[in-house]
């Protein structure tokens, strides 16, 4: 089969789950128009550790890895199944690149998982496992990483790499209101960055914390923003890639999302899904 398309989303604050905003549609139009996948492979920046985990689990479970947030919030259930054999795969090949790697069973869904999942497969049938994020590497060993994740994408699996295009919450929460007027800072680390990505230029790309414009301020640490070049790495043509802008929320989480490879489905395919 060809390669399914690998994906990078952005999840904002956990109440995305109950307030889809413009970021939910487009991620339910995202999930029609990418061809169904028979498993699901996400990172989400919730789930850390120093050496790469996969989770084994036969039935998921949610985290709400979170507090302060309203009551229906904790009561919201992502039941899919777990996908044991993909973890079982994914472990091994990593393992044969040099990467150490092991299942674990006690982790399931964290809330960077789970609430896209929500819009992109809402009736929880696919199956799915989280893969951890070594968050002390930098871009490059993520893109390697995505590199020798990439024969599960050409066999079914949907890579799904879960952030933040920006993500300062130390100015989310001096001003915490949905109606916050974007920080200005906002466009310009936008533009350089979708500007380097759609030329493919790995080296800027890599090098961003020094060369892009309010890097530091954009994410102060860049948990969120590295699973996104797992999912470049691991798609089969990395310059074939569509991206999605649904603007910010509390004027300083930019919400795009953005699709990799032959087979990424266009704007205007996603576009009319959402209508």
């Amino acid at each position: 089969m060809s390669a399914l398309p690998t994906l990078f989303v952005s999840h904002g604050s956990p109440l995305l789950a109950v307030d889809p905003g413009r970021t939910g549609p487009l991620l339910t139009a995202l999930g029609r128009a990418v061809p169904r996948p028979r498993e699901i492979l996400v990172i989400s920046p919730h789930w850390s550790t120093p050496a790469l985990r996969v989770g084994s689990l036969a039935q998921q479970r949610t985290i709400h890895d979170f507090g302060g947030f309203p009551r229906e919030l904790y009561a919201l259930e992502y039941r899919a199944a777990g996908a044991p054999a993909l973890a079982e795969r994914t472990v091994q090949m990593l393992r044969d690149a040099g990467l150490p790697a092991t299942t674990d069973d006690q982790w399931g869904l964290d809330h960077g998982a789970w609430v896209p999942l929500r819009y992109l497969y809402p009736d929880a049938d696919v199956p799915v496992t989280q893969l951890s994020l070594q968050r002390h590497e930098r871009p490059e060993q993520q893109y390697r990483l995505g590199q020798h994740l990439a024969p599960l994408a050409q066999d079914g699996t949907l890579i799904l790499a879960s952030g933040s295009f920006t993500h300062n919450l130390h100015e989310v929460f001096r001003a915490p209101s949905e109606d916050r007027a974007d920080a200005p800072y906002l466009a310009e680390f936008v533009a350089w960055f979708t500007e380097h990505l759609a030329a493919m230029d790995l080296d800027a790309l890599f090098d961003y914390r020094a060369r892009a414009p309010y890097a530091e301020r954009a994410h102060p640490t860049d948990e969120h923003l590295l699973p996104l070049y797992i999912a470049l790495g691991a798609a089969d043509n990395a310059a074939r890639q569509t991206h999605f802008d649904t603007g910010a929320t509390y004027g300083a989480l930019r919400m795009d999302a953005f699709a990799f490879g032959n087979a990424a489905p266009s704007l205007a395919e996603v576009s009319a899904l959402a209508q």
